[in-house]
């Protein structure tokens, strides 16, 4: 399940960065750029950290939905929330 929450994660990641190069948001490209490599390669352990900065893009004054269209944030938002969330069942199972 943490897999498959991960490699959502990081097709909607991919599709991010490509829309933030393709109209020049060179500050949310920079900050996607490794993401979604990051969620398919991280170890289980370290996507905690990766969902978490994923999930500090949408902050209350500075978000991620000001710069980029809905239509791809917020798939990305829900797919990071399901993968936190099945990062939080593990550890509570362990």
């Amino acid at each position: 399940m943490i897999d498959e929450a991960a490699l959502l994660a990081a097709r909607h990641a991919d599709r991010l960065l490509a829309e933030a190069r393709a109209i020049g948001r060179t500050r949310w490209a920079t900050y996607l750029e490794a993401m979604p490599d990051r969620l398919r390669d991280a170890q289980v352990h370290e996507l905690r950290s990766v969902g978490l900065r994923a999930r500090a893009a949408y902050g209350p004054k500075d978000s991620i939905r000001d710069a980029l269209p809905p239509d791809l944030t917020e798939p990305f938002l829900r797919s990071i929330d399901r993968l936190l969330k099945a990062l939080a069942r593990a550890e509570m199972e362990d």
